[in-house]
């Protein structure tokens, strides 16, 4: 077990610190935060097209960088070597395999996190026509971004560390602060709607994006072990849009009979399990029971991709 989290810590440690992960998480944050500050004109329904929006780009950036980083984590060190020289030490493949998905796994949980933290603000910064868009918060957000890369530049230039993963982890931090001073020490006032609060409903909406995440993560780690980066983000993404079809093109055959169109709904992740942001109209809200019962799926889900990453990576050429 040793050598898991060693091999896992370190994986997630490589990935923080990679100029591509900290562009990702503060332009999607920030563009989150971005999108409650935007006139829409929706007929009163401005707040659901925000909150809709945002979780749209946690989910987009999260293909991304699960994409992105899985590459950096296997594919790269298989072309460079580095595979093979871990490998050549007491260390079997399938640690190998399951400690760099951790790795990854704990990164996605950190982008996630950060999104959540900005659909969240951008929750209660929401207006509709008859309101303003909320500057005080825009612009205490915005500080703690700008803080949070001083900190990254101080600690690079005094203290000789990294600063991506110094800029990441203190994002992370000062973002989650700002959300909690605009929530506690601000007061806005929406017209037809009363004070402004922060709709915590949207957590069980993240937290099913996060399972879906770790399902793709899983898939471009597969991906990662025989292809390149350009490969293995077009197959995750033929992947993810087909998973966003398989009700209207298995389920209706599968339920008809059809042994093909069920294997294929089985095989085929279905995204709309995990996107209910409809679910929270009308001041309605996600059960964390339906989020356990999700989390059974992620949990099938993942080891089957993990088995097929095994399975490609077994007799893999490190050489």
């Amino acid at each position: 077990m040793r050598q898991f989290y060693a091999i896992a810590a370190n994986a997630f440690m490589e990935l923080v610190r990679q100029p591509i992960y900290l562009l990702l998480m503060t332009t999607s944050a920030c563009f989150c935060v971005f999108l409650a500050v935007v006139p829409y004109f929706g007929f009163g329904d401005d707040p659901k097209l925000v909150k809709d929006s945002t979780l749209a780009v946690t989910l987009l950036s999260g293909l991304l960088t699960s994409v992105l980083c899985a590459s950096a984590s296997v594919g790269q060190e298989i072309r460079t070597g580095t595979a093979l020289t871990v490998l050549a030490k007491p260390v079997g493949r399938t640690t190998f395999i399951l400690a760099k998905y951790a790795g990854l796994a704990a990164t996605l949980l950190l982008i996630t996190y950060t999104n959540m933290v900005a659909t969240l603000l951008a929750s209660r910064m929401a207006f509709d026509a008859y309101g303003n868009a909320d500057s005080l918060g825009f612009s205490i957000y915005l500080f703690s971004v700008v803080l949070a890369y001083g900190i990254g530049g101080f600690s690079n230039f005094f203290l000789r560390r990294p600063f991506t993963s110094e800029a990441a982890f203190a994002f992370v931090v000062l973002t989650t602060v700002a959300l909690w001073v605009v929530a506690q020490f601000t007061q806005v006032d929406r017209a037809f709607q009363g004070a402004a609060v922060v709709d915590w409903r949207l957590l069980p909406a993240g937290v099913l994006i996060l399972f879906a995440l770790w399902i793709l993560a899983g898939l471009a780690l597969a991906c990662s072990t025989r292809l390149e980066v350009v490969p293995t983000l077009a197959v995750c993404t033929a992947v993810f849009l087909l998973g966003l079809m398989t009700d209207y093109l298995f389920k209706g055959a599968a339920d008809g009979g059809s042994w093909v169109s069920k294997i294929a709904y089985a095989v085929v992740p279905n995204w709309q399990q995990f996107w209910l942001a409809d679910a929270l109209e009308d001041k309605k809200s996600i059960p964390w029971s339906y989020v356990l019962k999700a989390s059974a799926y992620l949990v099938t889900y993942v080891s089957a991709a993990l088995a097929l990453a095994l399975a490609l990576f077994e007799d893999r050429e490190l050489s």
